[in-house]
C-alpha cells in the first residue's frame, strides 16, 4: 500500500511545535485517534512506544517512521508531521529529526505493514521530495507534495 492511499489532509501537520518525542507522539496519536474510533489514544501511544523500545525508527537524514500494530484496527492510518525545530529521536545517524511519517496498521495485516513501510522509505529516499517537504508552509501544501510524489 502506498502512503498516498492512506494519508489524509486532516492527518497532515506542517510545522508542529513538538519539542520532544513524547509531545510528538501525543500529536501523532491525537490525529490518528480521530481516524480510528475503535482504538483509544492511549492504545495508539502504547503501540508506538512499544515499537520504539525495540529500536529507534529514525532512519536518518532527519526522517523517522514511527509505527505500530493495532489489535482492534480495521484499516491502516498514516500521520505525516513536520516539526518547527528538529527533535532528538535517537536516529541511526544520531541526527535530530524533523519529518515524521507515523503508520498504524491492523495486527493481522503484517504483509501490508511491511509493504507500506517499504513504500514510505522509498518515497523519502527521494532527496527532491524531502527538500520540498522541508520548504512547506502549511498542511495543504505538505499533503499535496505527498499526493503528487510517485
Amino acid at each position: 500500500m502506498k502512503l498516498q492511499d492512506i494519508l489524509t489532509l486532516d492527518c497532515t501537520i506542517c510545522a508542529a511545535p513538538a519539542s520532544s518525542k513524547k509531545r510528538l507522539f501525543d500529536t501523532i496519536c491525537d490525529a490518528a485517534a480521530r481516524k480510528l474510533p475503535e482504538t483509544s489514544q492511549h492504545d495508539l501511544l502504547q503501540s508506538l512506544t512499544q515499537r520504539e523500545q525495540m529500536g529507534s525508527t529514525g532512519i536518518g537524514n532527519g526522517i523517522a517512521i514511527p509505527h505500530g500494530r493495532l489489535i482492534n484496527g480495521k484499516h491502516a492510518v498514516a500521520v505525516l508531521i513536520t516539526t518547527e525545530q528538529p527533535i532528538a529521536f535517537d536516529a541511526i545517524d544520531n541526527q535530530p529529526v524533523d519529518i515524521f511519517i507515523a503508520l498504524f496498521v491492523p495486527e493481522a495485516s503484517c504483509q501490508e505493514h511491511l509493504a507500506t513501510l517499504q513504500n514510505i522509505a522509498q518515497l523519502f529516499s527521494d532527496k527532491k521530495v524531502v527538500k520540498n517537504i522541508r520548504k512547506c508552509q502549511d498542511n495543504h501544501q505538505l499533503f499535496e507534495i505527498i499526493q503528487e510524489a510517485s
